[in-house]
């Protein structure tokens, strides 16, 4: 299924992202669309439910110690659920100056796939079992792939660590 829908000439951030997907083994495929405003906005470009979106947030434990989170479009982190998990007492997620510094990818672009620095994921239990739409490294692109090879080919530690948004969060 490795496949790209356009020959769009793609920026560094998505190139670096491509390339460690081709080179974890995955089956995926890249998805171009344009501008969106809201992750609904981006599940209809991508052509799935919003559920189906899984967000890469970047994690803080402590002084220089992060780690990913994939958590599905339509929920948040639970964060007394991922304390838990992890045996810590803090947490939190660093502002988008930050968050890039350390991946090498702007918020709203950020995957585990080519990130400057391989940490710990861990993966909402909702995210195998299905397909998965994550973020592709640049705006705007999305890769497709299996929920269950998503979490297999990243080690990811599955658990229930996610709670609903909010009514009329997505």
């Amino acid at each position: 299924m490795t496949s790209e829908q356009d020959h769009t000439p793609a920026g560094e951030g998505e190139q670096r992202a491509a390339r460690a997907l081709a080179e974890s083994g995955i089956a995926h495929e890249i998805v171009r669309h344009g501008p969106v405003r809201s992750l609904a906005e981006a599940a209809a470009a991508r052509g799935i439910d919003p559920s189906g979106i899984v967000k890469t947030l970047v994690v803080r434990r402590g002084d220089d110690d992060y780690l990913f989170v994939l958590v599905p479009g339509d929920r948040t982190i639970s964060w007394p659920k991922l304390r838990a998990l992890l045996g810590v007492s803090r947490m939190s997620m660093p502002d988008a100056a930050t968050a890039q510094e350390v991946t090498g990818y702007e918020r709203g672009t950020i995957t585990p796939f080519g990130s400057l620095r391989a940490w710990p994921v861990v993966a909402d239990e909702r995210v195998p079992g299905r397909p998965a739409s994550i973020g592709g490294g640049g705006h705007g692109v999305g890769a497709r792939v299996d929920g269950d090879d998503l979490v297999r080919v990243l080690d990811a530690t599955v658990a229930d660590v996610t709670e609903p948004l909010p009514d009329g969060a997505a």
